[in-house]
């Protein structure tokens, strides 16, 4: 029986997992840990075949965001996550050992256009544009010297994950499906990962298929912003209407500096991972909206 722990134990991916898990209780023992305090440093993590950080500050308002607030962001980010990293490669001593740590395709930047389609390859360097994708792939610095032979060190960069409960973006779209009689059909492109392929990506990963490296899974198609707002809506047998005949308005506001194009930018932006064999057997967008919503 493999052993797994999570760090981060009421975190969402952490919760989605050990929920996940539970359909293969006979073969995986999942346990949770808070890393908030420093009890956490008196767990004996030599009894675990594979730890699962996802422990973290997440995403915030980075205008909003004080000096004080932004090195908090570094010492939990950064510095946390090699404490828990190089705790465990001392605990497992010479036994072989999986550290996961979840990044996020912030690492790269968040720039994003409606007019020009980004596409993120294994060749592109990471470059944060603010002190939140800094201090993930400042994490992401510090552990890979401490992988070896037998410490096994797995960093994953995913898109945005939408799933049952899931917060950020997803939310907002899915007001906008269920409000809303008509939306634009802008032809974008966006990789997305549902947090159910999240899960079965990281189950191959615990199994041995992948080890140390760079992972960025996503969906098995791009997802069209439009498309998934239709779809939202469908799972509530609702209809919208798509158009294109205002499109050139849509792009009109992209232009604008500040708030308005930042939004329309966000919304209607390419932004995609090349694509890659993960030789995953991945839930389709339609199959994955209609999960997500039965939760609502």
């Amino acid at each position: 029986m493999k052993r797994i722990l999570i760090t981060g134990e009421n975190s969402y991916i952490g919760t989605s997992f050990g929920t996940f898990m539970k359909q293969y209780q006979d073969d995986y023992l999942v346990d949770t840990i808070s890393v908030r305090d420093d009890e956490w440093k008196q767990k004996d993590f030599s009894l675990y075949d594979a730890i699962y950080h996802v422990a973290g500050i997440a995403h915030a308002d980075v205008g909003k965001v004080t000096k004080e607030q932004q090195e908090l962001y570094y010492k939990v980010n950064r510095d946390l996550t090699y404490e828990v990293a190089k705790k465990y490669k001392e605990d497992r001593k010479d036994a072989f050992s999986q550290f996961i740590y979840m990044s996020s395709i912030i690492v790269y930047g968040d720039n994003v256009s409606i007019r020009k389609k980004r596409v993120i390859t294994k060749n592109t360097k990471p470059n944060p544009s603010n002190f939140y994708g800094d201090s993930k792939l400042q994490a992401e610095l510090k552990i890979q010297p401490l992988a070896d032979n037998n410490f096994q060190v797995c960093i994953v960069r995913p898109p945005m994950i939408y799933g049952p409960k899931s917060k950020g973006n997803y939310p907002q779209l899915r007001k906008l499906a269920l409000k809303l009689p008509f939306f634009p059909d802008i032809p974008n492109e966006r990789s997305m990962l549902f947090v159910g392929n999240l899960m079965i990506f990281v189950k191959k990963m615990i199994d041995g298929k992948l080890l140390t490296g760079i992972y960025c899974p996503q969906n098995n198609e791009y997802v069209r912003t439009s498309y998934m707002v239709r779809e939202i809506a469908g799972a509530h047998t609702k209809k919208i209407r798509l158009f294109k005949f205002m499109n050139w308005s849509i792009y009109l506001l992209s232009y604008i500096p500040g708030r308005i194009g930042n939004l329309t930018n966000k919304a209607f932006g390419n932004l995609v991972y090349e694509k890659n064999v993960l030789e995953c057997e991945f839930i389709n967008l339609y199959s994955s909206i209609k999960e997500t919503e039965c939760f609502k």
